[in-house]
């Protein structure tokens, strides 16, 4: 009897070290698996520019355009570069980079916004504090010159998140923000983009028989600017800005001012600014979504990004594209369109600009 439970007694032993050394064996593999390449710090702080996307073909710009891109690109992004460097914050890093971009007549916001269907011109704006997830936007304003600022005002200043045409124009003028008139967002190249796409809807109109491509009026549904940014006390931020799109009517609102499609920052996992076809990035909810798919799924920031913009967004029928920069200071730059003007820099002052797709 003495035998027999002594020999049940060991095959117990037996068993349970058999368990034991096969779950250290899982615990091992688990270990030695490839880390995941997100949960590396890679930059202290980083920043990441866009200034529209679309249709840009290197045979339609000339020497002299692609010169002055670049130049206000690396204008910009230095901007908010410096302001990280010296120890500001992401929020004040994103406000005044996408001021120069906004100033600028070259890109789709600000000095630079196009005309709707009724020749006057409508600003949206957004921004997104990552650390506290506050946020502010505009909409439809017409006499503010940065509505970037009023964005941040909104989200600073007000109770709620986004306010829209003559209450937002309002808002900002007692809370004494520069104004201009109407006349400061008359660009010719913008007004003749107008007149060209009208022109052209009169003849589709006009003769259901023609069918016709043009650059023009592809591209009338893009153009904005944004920034991302990631400053050394962790903390991420994104704005964007525009005009909206080309020819638009009866108060149409893109993506821009809306917190999750057009911009979103979140401190666990990324900064968004997305630009191109407002109605497709609004129906994906595009910058959320990549948030999300980063913090559900546990996808990197750059596959993440890949399936928004690559698969989600082409598959619902739009197109365009986003920056953004996750939390450990990766950076993206991620669209689906012929070009992008964009920029980046990270905390080694490595600067990277680009407009065509290669």
């Amino acid at each position: 009897m003495k035998k027999t439970l002594l020999l049940l007694f060991s095959v117990i032993v037996c068993i349970g070290c058999m368990n034991e050394s096969e779950l250290k064996a899982l615990s091992k593999k688990q270990t030695l698996k490839k880390p995941d390449s997100t949960n590396v710090q890679t930059s202290t702080f980083s920043i990441v520019i866009h200034g529209g996307a679309g249709t840009i073909l290197k045979e339609n710009l000339t020497p002299e355009d692609e010169k002055a891109y670049k130049e206000k690109l690396e204008e910009a992004i230095k901007t908010g570069y410096n302001i990280l460097k010296e120890g500001g914050t992401s929020l004040d890093a994103v406000e005044k980079t996408i001021n120069i971009l906004e100033d600028s007549p070259l890109f789709n916001a600000g000095k630079g916004a196009v005309f709707t269907n009724a020749e006057t011109n409508e600003l949206d704006a957004s921004i997104m504090d990552g650390k506290t997830l506050n946020a502010g936007a505009s909409a439809g304003t017409k006499t503010v010159k940065n509505p970037i600022n009023l964005a941040r005002l909104v989200m600073e200043k007000s109770p709620h998140v986004m306010l829209s045409g003559e209450g937002a124009d309002a808002f900002a003028s007692e809370q004494g923000l520069e104004k201009v008139d109407s006349s400061y967002f008359f660009t010719d190249k913008r007004f003749e983009s107008l007149k060209h796409i009208k022109a052209k809807e009169t003849i589709e109109k006009n003769d259901h028989k023609m069918a016709f491509y043009d650059a023009k009026i592809k591209d009338s549904k893009f153009g904005t600017v944004g920034c991302v940014a990631l400053d050394k006390n962790g903390n991420l931020a994104a704005g964007t800005s525009t005009g909206g799109m080309s020819n638009k009517r009866w108060g149409r609102i893109g993506d821009s001012p809306i917190i999750g499609a057009g911009t979103y920052a979140n401190n666990k996992t990324c900064a968004v600014s997305s630009t191109g076809w407002g109605e497709y990035f609004i129906r994906a909810m595009a910058a959320y979504d990549i948030s999300a798919l980063m913090e559900y799924k546990g996808l990197s920031l750059q596959e993440a990004a890949k399936e928004v913009v690559q698969t989600k967004i082409p598959n619902l029928g739009g197109n365009g594209g986003i920056i953004a920069v996750d939390n450990h200071g990766n950076m993206v730059m991620e669209f689906n369109t012929a070009g992008m003007y964009r920029a980046s820099m990270n905390d080694k002052g490595e600067l990277y600009i680009g407009i065509y797709k290669n």
